[in-house]
């Protein structure tokens, strides 16, 4: 659970200095990025914010501030993600995505859960790695994150996990899609697919041509929606389950995070009022940054003995979750025809 900033909920000059600290890691993390595109903004402030928290470890006074940032900060930048997807867009994505789209996602949470119990993956880590693979990479985990109280370590973890295989996939994808054959539209469905973070897809579709790139972040955002049930859903097992028991039910009222409903109120808005383009990029670019200030955050309250502790077999969770995704992902839209 989230600290209080002070006892009477205002923010006291340890918790502010905390709150900079991550707002100064996310500025230089975006400044990086653009120098290294492929990795994003809020990977490189993860990995800042755990390279800080090793090297000069903030003082404890700080972690009100940081503690925010990591929570509330958080919730804000997901539910901003709202403003980046109209609803009439997920219908634009086409009849003929959707099976693909909706079995892949089936899919991968489906072998997420079975494949992780066999490994013995912890369920929380478990459930990062596995709805960041299988929705939209950083953004499903920061999403996930509040509603299952997920470990910074899990967090961190999950996401270096998702980022290997992103950076895998932006390399070797459009080489397997022309070796393959594929068409501007299978291809971007293939991405827009099989890749998590939406940096990523930009790039692997663009390698492969205009048309398949604004197809793919057409696809990677319509999986953004994804994250609703999905979050609801975790937020009613969550509910029935407290210490491996089931408890009532409380009212639907307390289920549904404030920050989900925000998420669909805004994509509500901006299909009612269409924002300019200017206007829309600069919507995004403050999500992604606050994205990016939360992600630092997780990362200065990280302790990487528990990842070193934590073994390899997450990893090969993610691995193996990669593969299914891309290989019913290519079998699904050759089963529907789009090639």
């Amino acid at each position: 659970m989230p600290q209080r900033l002070s006892p009477r909920g205002r923010l006291s000059g340890g918790a502010i200095l905390g709150v900079l600290l991550c707002v100064l890691g996310a500025a230089v993390a975006t400044g990086l990025a653009r120098v290294v595109p492929l990795i994003g903004a809020p990977v490189v402030g993860l990995v800042l914010g755990v390279l800080l928290a090793l090297t000069v470890r903030p003082a404890r006074r700080l972690s009100p501030g940081i503690s925010f940032c990591s929570h509330q900060v958080l919730q804000v930048a997901v539910a901003g993600l709202g403003l980046q997807l109209t609803l009439g867009q997920a219908v634009a994505a086409g009849s003929q995505s959707l099976p693909v789209l909706l079995g892949t996602l089936a899919i991968c949470l489906v072998a997420a859960g079975l494949i992780g119990r066999f490994l013995a993956v912890r369920s929380n880590l478990r459930t990062l790695v596995g709805v960041g693979t299988a929705i939209c990479g950083a953004s499903a985990i920061a999403a996930v994150t509040p509603i299952i109280d997920a470990a910074a370590v899990d967090v961190t973890y999950a996401l270096s996990t998702v980022f290997v295989f992103n950076a895998v996939a932006v390399v070797l994808f459009p080489l397997l899609g022309h070796a393959l054959g594929m068409s501007q539209q299978a291809f971007g469905l293939f991405a827009g697919t099989a890749i998590n973070d939406t940096s990523s897809v930009v790039a692997a579709g663009s390698v492969f041509g205009a048309e398949a790139g604004q197809h793919a972040v057409v696809v990677k955002l319509t999986r953004t929606l994804v994250i609703i049930p999905i979050c609801i859903g975790l937020a009613v097992w969550r509910g029935r389950r407290r210490d491996g028991k089931r408890v009532r039910m409380p009212g639907v009222t307390r289920l549904i995070p404030w920050f989900l409903v925000a998420f669909v109120a805004l994509s509500a808005l901006v299909s009612v009022v269409p924002p300019s383009a200017g206007l829309r990029n600069a919507f995004g670019a403050v999500a992604i940054f606050l994205i990016t200030v939360a992600l630092t955050a997780i990362g200065l309250s990280t302790d990487l003995r528990g990842v070193r502790t934590t073994g390899p077999r997450p990893l090969l969770l993610g691995a193996l979750l990669w593969v299914v995704v891309s290989v019913s992902s290519l079998l699904l839209a050759a089963a529907t025809g789009i090639r």
